[in-house]
């Protein structure tokens, strides 16, 4: 038996499975949320409501709309406070962030501000708010035998560096080492230093005595995705997230990864994606044609051609920007494991998992294999 918390934080929801080996998935308890960069957001937007000043917190973050909304309040004349750790999430710079108009505080100077600024804790994972919603309806969270956390994590770049191209070379860089997409999954104490959001999340769930793995979330939502049951059919696959703010493909071969690329979604309409995705299956697509493009970049360790018409290969889409191909012309499969595409992360997370807990793996791979009702009844585990 293993009882394994999964949780996928992107940048509109956190998408939550509740994984417990004595149900088939699809029986699983699933909470889909809004993300926590969100969550902030709206505090933020309630304090600009309000001509509030606000204070800054907590923990590095995701960023994306909390760190506009942070903006939101500087133009509109209040001000911002925030301590070192809780100002990263606007940027890594320190320097920059007070140059935007944020005063950096510290600890004891925070807690002396006026009683009328607002609050703000700012983290990335929150376990008690996820473990009081499974309560409200009879849940326990205490019994849990893992918990697995995925965020996407652009590092922690040195100052002359390119914030895109430290991550994608990061990417590379695990790929080379162990080319298979659990690669980027750590437990706990192995997540690499300048992996900061990974290990930010890490310090928010310290409290949790079980075993913690972390994940980029894009490895997590193709590795996901993957587990389709018509996609599973594929030898060879070309699996591509397309989340709120990043898209990356993942070419997939079972011998493992031979190729990816990563871009911006925000920038990609379905023409422009056509063609990335054509130059990366005819094997042209450069690196430097996608970082001049304002992408990160690509990779590809093969030059064979990957057929995209050939029955045996397939395109599979997941991601909440899926419908950025509906009615494309290369007639992508639409990935939904366990019959529910938003549980692409969480279900690579499972498989990671198993990877790298090997005393989970039997019960995990179990789940992951089957595909029909397993005939336990979910009323007796309440």
């Amino acid at each position: 038996m293993a009882k394994i918390l999964t949780v996928d934080i992107g940048t509109g929801t956190q998408d939550i499975l509740l994984f417990d080996s004595r149900l088939s998935i699809e029986n699983g308890y699933k909470l889909i949320l809004p993300s926590p960069t969100m969550m902030i957001r709206s505090r933020i937007h309630q304090a600009l409501k309000e001509q509030r000043s606000i204070l800054l917190s907590g923990v590095l973050m995701g960023g994306g709309p909390c760190s506009w909304a942070v903006t939101d309040l500087l133009q509109a004349g209040l001000k911002v406070y925030a301590t070192a750790e809780a100002a990263q999430t606007i940027d890594d710079d320190l320097e920059k962030v007070n140059r935007m108009g944020v005063n950096l505080v510290s600890a004891d100077e925070a807690q002396n501000l006026p009683s009328e600024i607002t609050r703000i804790e700012m983290k990335d994972f929150d376990f008690n708010t996820i473990a009081q919603a499974f309560a409200c309806f009879g849940v326990s969270l205490s019994d849990l035998d893992a918990l697995a956390v995925a965020v996407f994590d652009h590092g922690d770049a040195p100052a002359d560096v390119s914030d895109r191209r430290f991550r994608f070379d990061y990417l590379k860089s695990r790929i080379r080492e162990n080319n298979r997409l659990s690669a980027f999954a750590y437990e706990q104490s192995q997540v690499p230093h300048f992996l900061t959001r990974m290990k930010a999340v890490a310090q928010s769930a310290a409290s949790i005595q079980v075993p913690l793995i972390l994940m980029d979330t894009a490895p997590a939502a193709v590795l996901g995705a993957s587990y389709d049951s018509q996609a599973a059919q594929h030898p060879r696959q070309l699996i591509v997230n397309l989340g709120n703010m990043h898209t990356l493909a993942f070419r997939l071969t079972p011998g493992g990864i031979e190729g990816l690329f990563e871009h911006h979604t925000p920038m990609l309409n379905q023409a422009k994606l056509e063609d990335l995705l054509r130059r990366f299956a005819e094997g042209i697509l450069t690196d430097q044609q996608v970082f001049e493009d304002q992408g990160h970049g690509a990779l590809l360790l093969s030059n064979e051609h990957f057929p995209l018409s050939d029955p045996q290969s397939g395109i599979i889409v997941t991601g909440p920007r899926r419908g950025l191909m509906n009615g494309s012309q290369l007639n992508p499969l639409f990935a939904a494991p366990f019959g529910d595409m938003m549980l692409s992360g969480c279900v690579g997370l499972l498989a990671a998992t198993a990877d790298i807990l090997p005393e989970l793996s039997e019960p995990i791979f179990n789940a992951l294999k089957n595909h029909t009702f397993t005939g336990t009844e979910p009323w007796n585990l309440i």
